[in-house]
Formats: C-alpha cells, structure tokens, sequence
C-alpha cells in the first residue's frame, strides 16, 4: 500500500513538472519571421518580471484565518467536550458502585452470597457498557471529523472556482501534507488573497453558535 501510494505522488509530482515546463515554455517563446525562440531555464528562473499563470495556497494558514475552519473547528471541540462529560459522567457511577460494593463486601453487608454476585455482576455490566460508551462515542466522533473535513475541503474546492474566475490561473496547488511544492518564490503564495477571498464570501466567525455552521457553496 505504501509503495502505491509513493508511486502516485511520484506520478502527481512529474505531472505537476511537466505542467509548469509546459506555461514556461508557452510565456517565455516568442516568434521572428516564423521562427520560435526562448529563454534558457536559467534565464527564466532570474527573470523576476516573470509571472506564469500558476499560484499556491498554504493550506495550513488558510484554516488558521479562514472564519468558516474556525466555526467548524469549534463545533467539533464542542462535540469532544460533550462525549468526554458523558464519559466522565459513566465514569464515575461505575467507580461509585464499584466502591460501595467493595465496602459492603468488607463489611460482610450483603444478605447472601448470592446477593454479593448479583451485586458484582451489576458493577461488571456497568464497566462493559462504560467501555461501550467510550468506543462509540470514539466512533462518531471520527465520522464527525471526516464529515466536517470533506465539507471543508468542498467548500474550499467550489469558492475557489469562483475566486479564479476574476484571477484566470491554469494551476492552484497546495502544500497540505505530503507536500506539493518543494520550492516556490512569494510572489506565486496567494493563501492571503484567497483567505480574504472566502471570509468575505462566509462572514465572520459564529462560535458562540450550538449548530454546525453552514457552508457558502
């Protein structure tokens, strides 16, 4: 799995390459009496007049600054912080119990032995449905996470079609994770204009709100 997954950022790498050599190649040639000419790749590379058609987006400091990330972020923290109360809560009755039946079971308090198992068999069911709890509660949460996650990447997929449609570029890439940009000079960073771009399309940040925020698509 890990060698499929190396070769497809191998792949998805040398397609980027050979897109980019291709916008050089077409705004750096020029014609004379039919002929084509063009710089060389060093000439280009030190020619900061340059600017090609391409930009990026520093994925991580769009969902620091992106108001609608922030909304999203708290609506999941909330949704942690109410599954940690409810297994706290669990938490504690069954330690509750547990206590009490070892201090009646000091104290010779149960009528019967049979009583005393019955009692034990009660605090063994609650430790099972704690267990339970925290599993399914675990569960939810992911699929809440990877919910919110596609909605956000959705999101940011659909406002940015309609952002290039006043900036006209033929390639936007991230460097999200496994990074798609090595090296990149500033002036190809538009992560700030497309921050602006979408907080102004979504508003501003509503964590004082108890729902999941809506996207703008």
């Amino acid at each position: 799995m890990e060698k499929k997954n190396n070769n497809a950022y191998i792949i998805g790498g040398v397609l980027a390459v050979a897109i980019i050599i291709l916008y050089v190649l077409h705004f750096t040639s020029g014609s004379a009496n039919g002929k084509s000419t063009s710089k060389s790749f060093d000439s280009i590379g030190n020619d900061s007049s340059l600017t090609l058609p391409i930009a990026y987006v520093n994925i991580d400091s769009l969902l620091i600054n992106y108001n609608f990330a922030k909304d999203l972020n708290e609506a999941l923290m909330r949704t942690e912080e109410n599954s940690r109360a409810s297994l706290v809560q669990k938490e504690r009755q069954f330690n509750s119990a547990a206590q009490e039946f070892q201090r009646k079971l000091q104290n010779n308090a149960f009528l019967s032995q049979e009583r005393a198992e019955q009692e034990q068999q009660r605090i063994m069911k609650m430790q099972q449905e704690y267990q339970e709890m925290a599993e399914r509660l675990a569960r939810e949460f992911a699929i809440e996470q990877d919910k919110l996650n596609f909605e956000m990447e959705d999101t940011i997929k659909s406002q940015l079609k309609e952002f290039n449609q006043d900036h006209g570029f033929q390639l936007i890439l991230s460097n999200r994770g496994t990074s798609n940009i090595l090296l990149a000079t500033d002036k190809y960073d538009i992560t700030r204009t497309v921050t602006d771009y979408l907080n102004k399309r979504y508003g501003p940040t509503t964590s004082t709100s108890t729902t999941v925020p809506e996207s703008t698509n």
